[in-house]
């Protein structure tokens, strides 16, 4: 409602032609991030108790962030990054 009526007045202002795309989980920031997790561990069997679960997802997530370049630590490579952050 309110986003298209003003995306519509934007548009006619400025001469543009943008459009409006509602694609319900793809904007959301947390199903992207979440995608990687489901992506490496959709191929295990499952985890046999949670802490196993938690320290891997914990792991793939901190990989994840490393990757998107949120966690710097002083230049380092990607693995001293990991090696650094889980030691």
């Amino acid at each position: 409602g309110a986003n298209a009526a003003g995306l519509k007045a934007f548009n006619d202002e400025h001469s543009t032609d943008i459009e409006l795309g509602q694609v319900k989980y793809l904007n959301n920031i947390v199903e992207q991030d979440h995608r990687r997790v489901r992506q490496r561990t959709r191929p295990m069997l499952g985890f046999k108790t949670f802490m196993s679960a938690a320290k891997t997802i914990a792991g793939i997530e901190m990989m994840a962030m490393i990757k998107k370049g949120q966690v710097d630590i002083q230049g380092s490579s990607p693995f001293e990054q990991f090696y650094a952050l889980a030691g």
